[in-house]
């Protein structure tokens, strides 16, 4: 059900820092936004990303992962619990960094988004700035693509390019390639839950 102003309300959950987080709920502010972060949700009781959220206004909740040991479908009901609550429609992942079940990636399949740091299919997984400079590629960037159980293999929904510098390290590329993120999830998702509305 979307607010009484027709925005789509979104989830985002986060592991860490939440900067991308904090684009999408300053995103959500502009008048013109499709959507509204109604929760923000996160594994980790110590995230920073959680006091921003706080600070922001937008509702909060940590569900701490390591009580529930190796059993993850139990920890993601839990979250699936918290969702469904209140009334979430699109869930937006910012740093997350669990590897979900089938069974969560079904049930919001379609309406789970990621960001990725790198231009998809290339480099799914870890260490993508590191293996974009070892190929000798003249870009590098981030892409926003659909969840599915296949590991950054959903489709893809929105890509930004940032140029690989002759002196660039992993860790130069990485934080212009943040850069990228912060600019293209914000578009990437309100284009999205524009066109659940449409």
């Amino acid at each position: 059900m979307p607010d009484a102003d027709g925005r789509v309300r979104v989830a985002i959950l986060i592991s860490g820092a939440g900067s991308n987080m904090a684009a999408l709920i300053d995103a959500a502010r502009r008048s013109e936004s499709a959507y509204s972060v109604v929760l923000v949700a996160s594994n980790n009781p110590d995230a920073g990303g959680l006091a921003l959220a706080v600070a922001q206004g937008v509702d909060t909740v940590a569900i701490d992962h390591r009580p529930f040991g190796k059993d993850r479908a139990a920890h993601e009901a839990a979250i699936n619990a918290e969702l469904e609550r209140r009334g979430v429609e699109v869930v937006a992942l910012a740093g997350y960094m669990r590897l979900l079940t089938p069974w969560l990636v079904r049930r919001w399949e379609g309406r789970m988004l990621n960001v990725h740091p790198s231009l998809l299919p290339l480099y799914p997984g870890l260490d993508t700035h590191a293996r974009a400079i070892a190929a000798g590629d003249a870009d590098a960037g981030c892409t926003v693509h659909l969840v599915t159980e296949g590991v950054d293999e959903g489709p893809v929904l929105d890509q930004a390019r940032v140029p690989v510098l002759p002196d660039d390290t992993p860790q130069t590329l990485a934080q212009r390639v943040l850069t990228a993120e912060h600019a293209l999830y914000p578009v990437a998702l309100n284009a999205f839950c524009a066109g659940l509305k449409d």
